[in-house]
């Protein structure tokens, strides 16, 4: 159920979100030393290109950022942890026993307070949340009194910074219907959705299986899910929330498919052009690691993507928003874009810290 806009925008939108994370959102997977490290310090170094190319190309994005990684200490992060804490059934699962360094010199996995900053420093670019811990809110052991504790630690970390979080990205896409009223209570105005198809359904860990996974692999190819434009009506929930839900994760470079990258780019600038032409959102996402590898690549391609993006804000005067952004034309409080001039107070609040 959606409720509708009593005007609708004359124009289409391109959201772009990223969930950084790095190895918060990957621990039960990979080890801190082991094969994917080279991609999780490589985020580090594309991170400010992917800026300058925001930049270039006047680009708005949501940072959805894990809290952990605010931290300018070990110490700090332990005194900034929630004392009600999720009791996940995989204990893998665990941040809280992740053996870590004591700053972002000698762990720059786990701490990425200067990067943080760099965002903050550049135009348009929105620090939202990815929880305090990268907290899982389809785990069994997980409770809502713990999400509530967890995104509390993540809002008042990012305050201390001069940042006022108004999005959440949820970790793994695992959105629980319910918690509305938790992300309200912290002053959260939207949130980003899955993709309405059962491939893209919220789901734990245990149920991500190859039968579902596939598809989607696929999905990025060739039509499977049908439109990905996101309509504006479909916005504001009845819970006040408003439901930024993603169109299309942009998958990283591959060797191994790089004989579809043609295919690839034609399925995103497809869905960005209808989005320009029907006046509605597309709304793509990535995580800063994927560019870890193939840097060059990866950014190539992204910067293809963004001159599709260029086309059609010439011709159909589409628009680049944050997630905040698109809630703040949705609700009707301009205000709440939180793209300029919380980026400028949250700079000043840095320069105190770093």
């Amino acid at each position: 159920m959606n409720l509708h806009l009593t005007q609708k925008p004359d124009f289409g939108a391109l959201v772009i979100s990223l969930d950084f994370e790095l190895h918060w959102g990957l621990r039960d997977k990979y080890a801190p030393e082991g094969p994917y490290r080279e991609n999780l310090l490589g985020a580090r170094k594309a991170i400010p290109q992917i800026l300058d190319l925001f930049e270039e190309f006047d680009i708005a994005a949501t940072w959805a950022t894990v809290g952990f990684l605010f931290a300018e200490s070990r110490q700090e992060r332990e005194e900034s942890s929630p004392a009600v804490r999720p009791q996940y059934a995989d204990k893998r699962l665990d941040p809280y026993s992740e053996p870590t360094g004591e700053s972002e010199d000698d762990d720059p996995l786990h701490y990425a307070a200067s990067l943080i900053a760099r965002i903050t420093e550049h135009p348009k670019q929105e620090i939202a949340t990815h929880t305090f811990s990268h907290y899982y809110c389809q785990e069994p052991g997980e409770t809502r009194e713990a999400f509530a504790a967890d995104l509390s630690s993540a809002v008042a970390i990012a305050r201390r910074r001069g940042i006022e979080v108004r999005s959440i990205v949820f970790p793994r896409n695992q959105f629980r219907p319910g918690y509305e009223s938790v992300l309200k209570e912290a002053g959260v105005v939207c949130y980003r959705g899955n993709e309405p198809h059962w491939m893209y359904q919220p789901r734990p860990r245990s149920r991500e299986t190859l039968a579902v996974r596939a598809p989607r692999l696929l999905d990025h190819y060739v039509s499977l899910s049908g439109s990905k434009v996101v309509r504006w009506e479909e916005i504001l929930q009845p819970s006040g929330l408003c439901d930024v839900r993603s169109s299309m994760f942009l998958r990283p470079y591959s060797t191994q498919r790089k004989s579809l990258e043609s295919i690839r780019l034609r399925r995103i600038a497809g869905g960005i052009r209808a989005a320009a032409e029907q006046h509605g959102i597309f709304h793509l996402w990535w995580h800063p690691h994927n560019f870890g590898a193939h840097t060059r690549e990866n950014l190539d391609f992204l910067r293809n993507v963004l001159e599709v993006f260029s086309e059609c804000r010439l011709t159909h005067g589409m628009k680049s928003l944050s997630m905040a952004g698109v809630a703040g034309i949705v609700s009707g409080n301009q205000s709440a874009t939180g793209e300029a001039e919380p980026c400028e107070a949250a700079s000043s609040a840095w320069e105190q810290v770093l």
